[in-house]
C-alpha cells in the first residue's frame, strides 16, 4: 500500500479507480488505440497503456452480480430501472402516450416441492410458521408443524420441515424447464386475449401486441418465480394506442387462464411441471398504490441478485469440488447434489443440470423483455459511453475528429483482473466504498 501511494503515478492510478466507479474487481487490459486519417494515413492520435501504472488500464468488470461487485450492480440495477420504467411512463426514445396503455404486474410462482419453514405476517404481526392442532406426522417420523414466528433473517426460512420428504428433484427440474414454461406461457396468453376478443392470433396481431418485461427472482427455498410487467400496445408497438376493447380486464382473465393452462413435460423422466397456484395480477397505474416507479424499482431490485439468497456460490461448481466441504447451506447443498445426480443421466444432458448447479438449475436470462417494450441496455451504455467521450473530448484528454475521416485500429489484451490486498485499502479511501465489500486479489 505504501508502495502505491508513493509511486510517481500515484494520481494516474487514483483516476482509473475512481472512473471504474469503485469496482471491486477491475479488469486488467494492456495495449493500444491509433487514429490515422483515412486519406493521408497520417496518424491523428495514439494512446498506449505503456504509460499507465503497471503498464495496464483498469476498467469496470460490469457484473449485474450485486455479490460480486456492489458499485458494477448498482450501474446495472440503475440502467434496468430506466428500462423498465421508459416502457411505462415514456422516455428514452418511448412516445410519453405510453403511460395511457393498459399495463398489469404479474407474479408467476413455482408449485410446491414439499413444506418449508416461512415468515408470514398479518397486519404487522408475525404469525407462526405453521401451528397445526392435528399435524400429521410424516413417514420419517417428523411432526409437519412449526409454532415459531420466524424472524426475517431466520436461517431456517426455506428449508424444509423434514428434508427427507422434500422433492429435491422436482426443485431443480423446475428451475431448468421454467424459461420454457414462460415462453409457453407467452404464447398462450396472446392465444387466449384474442379468442376473449373473438379473433385469431394471427387477425390480434393488426389490432393489438402484447409487450413485457420480466425479472427472475430466487425465493428461500432454492426455487424461481417471475415478476413481469405485461402492457398491450396498438399494432406498431409503443408508438400507437390499443382500441378501446383491449382492456386491462379483459388482459388479466388472459392472464390468470394462460396461467393454469400451460405445462412443460421432461419426457425422459415422465413429469410434467406448472405453475403454481399462487398468481399475482394487480394493475399499473400513475398515482395509485402500484405506481410505475414502484414497479420499476422492485423489477431492477432482482435484477442484480442470483440464487445467493438460498445460500448457495455465485460460482460454477468445478469437477474437482468437493460438494460436502463448500461453504453452503444444507438446503442448498441438497438442491446441488440433485442438479449432479440428474445431470449425469444422458436424457436430461439438454438441461445441462451439472454446468448449473450453482444456480440450483435455473439457466434462463435473470431479466428479458419483448423487443419493443422500450430501449434496450445497449442503447443505454452506448449513450453513457457517448456521454464520457464527449466529456473527455471537452477536457482535452481525447482530440476532436471527424469520425468519417478517422481510421481507428484498437489492441487489447487481457492481463488480469482484481486489485491487491494493499490496493483494496487505497480504493476504499478513494471511492468511499467499504472495505467490507471491497475485494479479489489480482490475477
Amino acid at each position: 500500500m505504501i508502495s502505491r501511494l508513493h509511486h510517481p503515478n500515484y494520481d494516474r492510478w487514483a483516476r482509473q479507480i475512481k472512473r471504474s466507479g469503485g469496482c471491486r474487481q477491475p479488469i486488467h487490459l494492456r495495449g493500444k488505440v491509433e487514429h490515422y486519417d483515412r486519406l493521408t494515413g497520417q496518424i491523428l492520435h495514439r494512446y498506449s497503456t505503456i504509460h499507465e501504472p503497471d503498464g495496464v488500464l483498469r476498467v469496470a468488470c460490469k457484473t449485474r452480480r450485486a455479490s460480486r461487485c456492489p458499485a458494477c450492480a448498482e450501474v446495472y440495477r440503475a440502467d434496468t430501472y430506466q428500462l423498465v420504467r421508459a416502457g411505462l411512463v415514456g422516455g428514452k426514445g418511448v412516445p410519453e402516450t405510453v403511460s395511457a396503455h393498459p399495463c398489469l404486474f404479474v407474479t408467476l410462482t413455482a408449485p410446491s416441492f414439499g413444506a418449508v419453514h416461512v415468515r408470514r405476517e398479518k397486519n404487522g404481526k408475525v404469525l407462526p410458521c405453521h401451528a397445526r392442532r392435528d399435524a400429521e406426522t410424516c413417514p420419517h417420523g417428523q411432526v409437519m408443524s412449526c409454532t415459531d414466528r420466524h424472524s426475517a433473517d431466520d436461517p431456517r426460512l426455506g428449508e424444509p420441515l423434514c428434508p427427507d420428504c422434500y422433492d429435491y428433484d422436482g426443485s431443480v427440474l423446475f428451475n431448468a424447464i421454467s424459461p420454457e414454461l414462460w415462453r409457453r406461457f407467452t404464447l398462450a396468453l396472446r392465444r387466449r386475449f384474442a379468442r376473449l376478443n373473438g379473433l385469431t392470433v394471427k387477425a390480434l396481431r393488426e389490432h393489438v401486441s402484447i409487450a413485457f418485461a420480466k425479472v427472475a427472482e430466487y425465493q428461500r427455498r432454492g426455487v424461481v418465480h417471475f415478476h413481469a410487467v405485461i402492457r398491450l400496445d396498438g399494432p406498431d408497438g409503443p408508438d400507437s394506442p390499443p382500441p378501446a376493447w383491449a382492456t386491462a380486464d379483459v388482459l388479466g382473465q388472459a392472464v390468470q387462464h394462460a396461467t393454469a393452462a400451460v405445462t412443460a413435460e421432461i419426457k425422459p423422466l415422465g413429469r410434467t411441471f406448472r405453475w403454481g397456484t399462487q398468481l399475482d395480477v394487480r394493475r399499473i397505474t400513475m398515482d395509485g398504490e402500484l405506481t410505475e416507479q414502484a414497479v420499476a424499482a422492485y423489477i431492477a431490485k432482482y435484477a442484480t441478485k442470483a440464487a445467493e439468497c438460498v445460500g448457495t456460490l455465485d460460482r460454477r461448481i468445478q469437477p474437482l469440488d468437493d460438494l460436502n466441504r463448500l461453504p453452503v447451506r444444507e438446503h442448498a447443498r441438497q438442491l446441488i447434489a440433485a442438479c449432479i445426480r440428474l445431470g449425469s443421466q444422458p436424457g436430461l444432458a439438454d438441461l445441462r443440470l451439472t454446468h448449473w448447479a450453482h444456480m440450483l438449475g435455473f439457466r434462463g436470462h435473470f431479466s428479458t423483455k419483448s423487443r419493443r417494450y422500450s430501449t434496450t441496455l445497449g442503447a443505454l451504455r452506448a449513450a453513457r459511453e457517448e456521454h464520457m467521450r464527449t466529456e473527455e473530448i471537452t477536457t482535452g484528454r481525447l482530440p476532436l475528429f471527424e469520425e468519417d475521416t478517422v481510421l481507428v485500429i484498437a489492441h487489447w489484451q487481457y492481463a488480469g483482473q482484481g486489485l491487491s490486498l494493499g490496493e483494496q485499502l487505497l480504493a476504499a479511501a478513494i471511492t468511499g466504498v467499504p472495505l467490507s465489500t471491497v475485494g479479489g486479489d489480482a490475477r
